[in-house]
């Protein structure tokens, strides 16, 4: 698990979603959230925490979509 990964499980375990949800949003790295999907899955948290849930799936669709290209 890379560094934000650890970081991640640290802040969601001490119960600061809203700053996780944030920082999940914000993540450029497809291979980091599902990293993170894994270690929720595997320690049994993420089916109970729903809005965490949510902004991996959503944070993993935005990263498949293709990107649109901006002009120089």
């Amino acid at each position: 698990m890379t560094e934000w990964g650890i970081k991640m499980l640290a802040l969601i375990k001490s119960g600061n979603i809203s700053a996780a949800v944030a920082q999940i949003k914000a993540t450029t790295s497809s291979k980091d959230v599902r990293e993170l999907h894994a270690a929720l899955t595997k320690a049994k948290l993420l089916t109970r925490l729903p809005a965490v849930e949510l902004a991996i799936n959503d944070q993993l669709v935005a990263l498949a979509s293709p990107r649109l290209s901006r002009s120089p």
